[in-house]
């Protein structure tokens, strides 16, 4: 049908023009995500705008080339209207993005992946976005001048993710108040075995490849998902109460390494005697010799150790479990919520063990005397000085001091009171240091904690007296 051209363009006016304010999906008028969450430590890491529900990776590694090809599914909610949204992703060649199953457009911009999609996305929306990539995994360099991120061993890989290493091996909101349930299957080459989070649903054989699919149901911050892939030692069993351990070693530290893990049953039934009931269903430890990381973590279920563990550090890695993992802080300035409840929990441990009692050990440190010296007064815990401060000795050791303080307040019975209702009170969920100072309030109505939380959570330098 021939139209005058006048009236052509008039009818294109109008088309540009209702699409113009109707953005992309019947009225929907969205803005992009942010590119960060202002973390006050990490302002790019993390992304607005909606909030991850669920990963499901499936990746696949070669050793000898070092190199890793992964499909992301991400299953998010939209927390107002998206126009476009950002995913956290270092290194890696993406090959395609799709948002519901409709390529979208992307760009690259530092450790941001922004993602366009052909519709937008309306605040309460759930969505699905994948995203194909592939490439050498980086092994990133923190702050303090440790490793993070993949970290190559003798025979494979280990993923290490605090605080902001994820990145370097999979496309997510890498910030630990976005907590998600994840599905990782990762495809390897010959006898290796691929260890991650949660329970191993299914071992798959297709010729020369093995894949080990494993789920984590309850809550994950990015940070503390791993995946290990090397020749393991693998023992597995139940705890009395029913729990499942997997526990995977390296044949070279498995001697070393045989008397403390034997303990891992022992630990785990004391931790739930002083915490409360094991928040995970699933428990266990990765021992291997990694490349370049000096320090364990606290990785969801199974904590990760570069060495033989000796008895406190295994306590330590188990009680994050609890404090750190289930209950996980909002940002990282919070970080002395994780790292001063582990450490108390090596103090109590050893007084329950014929070792020093929690007051001669916090005696000991008031008096510098503890493995960090006077370092442990160089600033807050609450409030470490940068972001290469953030694993120092005020987080840890200060931080238990003030778990005594409130302790030598209370009493033992209120305390543990307090330690495992805490611990229920923000199961699978996020903390804020003004969380917990308004929960110990309300748990010890009439006990004034003005002095404590002025001069061991927040003051600078060290108390006059202990």
């Amino acid at each position: 049908m021939y139209r005058p051209a006048q009236a052509v363009r008039a009818v294109a006016a109008s088309v540009l023009l209702a699409v113009a304010l109707s953005g992309c999906d019947g009225g929907v008028q969205g803005e992009p995500g942010g590119s960060g969450l202002r973390d006050p430590y990490f302002p790019k890491a993390g992304n607005g705008g909606y909030d991850v529900t669920h990963y499901g990776l499936t990746l696949g590694y070669e050793p000898a080339g070092r190199r890793l090809t992964g499909t992301a599914v991400i299953t998010a909610r939209a927390t107002r209207d998206l126009s476009a949204f950002d995913l956290d992703l270092t290194g890696f060649e993406v090959r395609g993005v799709t948002v519901e199953g409709r390529d979208a457009r992307f760009n690259r911009a530092g450790q941001e992946l922004t993602v366009r999609p052909h519709d937008e996305l309306r605040k309460g929306e759930t969505f699905g976005v994948t995203v194909r990539y592939s490439g050498t995994p980086r092994t990133l360099t923190d702050a303090d001048g440790s490793k993070e991120g993949w970290l190559p061993t003798s025979d494979g890989a280990v993923a290490l993710g605090e605080p902001v290493g994820s990145m370097a091996w999979f496309p997510s909101n890498d910030h630990p108040s976005d907590k998600a349930a994840y599905d990782i299957s990762v495809t390897v080459p010959g006898k290796l075995t691929a260890v991650s989070n949660g329970e191993l649903k299914s071992v798959t054989v297709n010729g020369s490849r093995r894949t080990f699919h494993w789920h984590t149901a309850e809550p994950m911050a990015s940070y503390l998902a791993t995946v290990a892939i090397g020749d393991f030692q693998v023992s597995r069993y139940e705890l009395e109460n029913g729990t499942p351990v997997y526990v995977a070693v390296d044949p070279a530290l498995a001697e070393a390494s045989k008397p403390v893990l034997a303990r891992l049953p022992e630990i785990m039934e004391w931790a739930e005697d002083n915490f409360g009931p094991y928040p995970f269903s699933s428990t266990g430890a990765i021992v291997d010799r990694v490349q370049g990381a000096d320090y364990a973590l606290e990785t969801q279920n199974r904590p990760v150790f570069p060495s033989a563990p000796d008895t406190g550090t295994l306590v330590h890695e188990l009680a994050h479990q609890w404090f750190g993992d289930s209950v996980t802080p909002k940002n990282w300035r919070d970080m002395w919520l994780n790292e001063a409840f582990a450490t108390y929990a090596e103090w109590l441990w050893k007084e329950d063990n014929d070792g020093p009692s929690a007051q001669e050990t916090f005696d000991a440190v008031y008096r510098g005397q503890g493995d960090n010296g006077m370092a442990v007064w160089d600033f807050p815990p609450a409030r470490p000085s940068s972001a290469a401060d953030i694993s120092d000795a005020p987080v840890y050791d200060r931080g238990a001091m003030v778990l005594h303080k409130i302790r030598q307040k209370v009493g033992d019975d209120a305390f543990y009171d307090i330690v495992q209702g805490w611990a229920a009170a923000h199961r699978h969920g996020n903390a804020s240091t003004a969380d917990f100072t308004s929960y110990v309030e309300k748990k010890a109505p009439g006990k004034d904690f003005g002095e404590i939380w002025k001069d061991w959570l927040y003051g600078e330098g060290r108390p006059t007296s202990p």
